[in-house]
């Protein structure tokens, strides 16, 4: 009944973390809905999740799946707010059945990036140097690359992190080039990680609006937003991620990108140490893109890393 009532008025609630990325990748949507949808009225309500109050705990350390976007996602499912954004990569491979990903703004870039104030590149760094990451995919791919380093956990929003590293904490950090450049730190960038040689998370740089299926009216005004190629890159490197069995905690990357009718994928799979990785590349029709990722996955798999999946510590 409320909910039915702020659609008829055309207001509409927006949950979000508290957190200024989210808040500035909230607004971004928010403004771009008003533009295709200029009589909404949209209200920001901030809720605070399971990843917020556990700030100083390793992520691979938290239990349970989806600890930036499960009280969110209960606040859509009970009515609390009409619709959430969230960063893709950190939606669960597993959502309730009672939502749904109703649309995906055009992809900001996906690529890694290298953050230092003395070293201006990722193979310039010293010898024993630190490199701070709070994702076991790059704390893979930097053992791989350089296995001479010391990999440091870091957690916080990305200001807090440049933060930590300005004051000493570490040599340089490594980030994901979206957030950067959203928060309006890109001049921190000094070396954009190629995506052949850091393939992506899954979903890195997109941002994922969700609403509930039955919420036709709100579905579609959601849809305005969408971009058709990033939803259909998006499902590729899901499927690929679901089909896998992986998630932020896993060490994987995935990189679709479409071009004319084309959706092509990269997925990679590493050992936790570096010491191993394996390569796939798919492409097929953008019209199926999830069988696109779904048949990349069990290539990858055929082709030697089930052996690498099988020995992962799973959460």
């Amino acid at each position: 009944m409320e909910g039915s009532l702020r659609l008829n008025q055309l207001r509409l609630i927006v949950g979000t973390r508290g957190s200024k990325l989210s808040l500035i990748q909230t607004s971004y949507v928010v403004e771009d809905l008003k533009r295709h949808n200029p009589k909404i009225e949209i209200q920001t309500k901030i809720i605070q999740t399971t990843g917020d109050k556990l700030e100083s705990e390793p992520l691979e350390k938290i239990s349970g799946k989806g600890v930036f976007e499960k009280e969110i996602d209960e606040a859509v499912i009970n009515g609390e707010v009409d619709f959430a954004i969230h960063s893709m990569k950190d939606v669960p491979a597993e959502q309730s059945s009672e939502l749904m990903i109703a649309a995906v703004p055009l992809r900001a870039p996906a690529n890694d990036v290298f953050i230092s104030k003395e070293y201006s590149r990722l193979v310039s760094l010293p010898k024993e140097a630190s490199v701070g990451t709070s994702s076991p995919r790059r704390t893979a791919e930097l053992l791989r690359f350089r296995p001479d380093l010391k990999v440091l956990p870091i957690r916080g929003n990305v200001d807090t992190r440049i933060r930590k590293m300005d004051e000493g904490m570490y040599d340089s950090i490594i980030l994901a080039e979206a957030g950067v450049m959203r928060m309006g730190m890109q001049n921190r960038i000094v070396e954009r990680l190629s995506i052949e040689e850091f393939t992506p998370a899954p979903g890195q740089g997109f941002l994922a609006i969700i609403s509930r299926h039955n919420r036709e009216n709100v579905l579609n005004i959601l849809r305005t937003v969408s971009d058709e190629n990033s939803f259909a890159e998006a499902k590729a490197e899901r499927a690929f991620m679901n089909e896998i069995g992986g998630g932020c905690k896993i060490p994987l990357g995935a990189f679709a990108h479409v071009e004319g009718k084309t959706i092509r994928i990269l997925g990679s799979i590493i050992s936790p140490n570096g010491a191993k990785r394996v390569n796939v590349r798919e492409e097929s029709s953008m019209n199926d893109p999830e069988s696109t990722g779904r048949n990349a996955a069990n290539r990858i798999l055929k082709m030697g890393a089930k052996e690498i999946v099988d020995s992962w510590d799973r959460p």
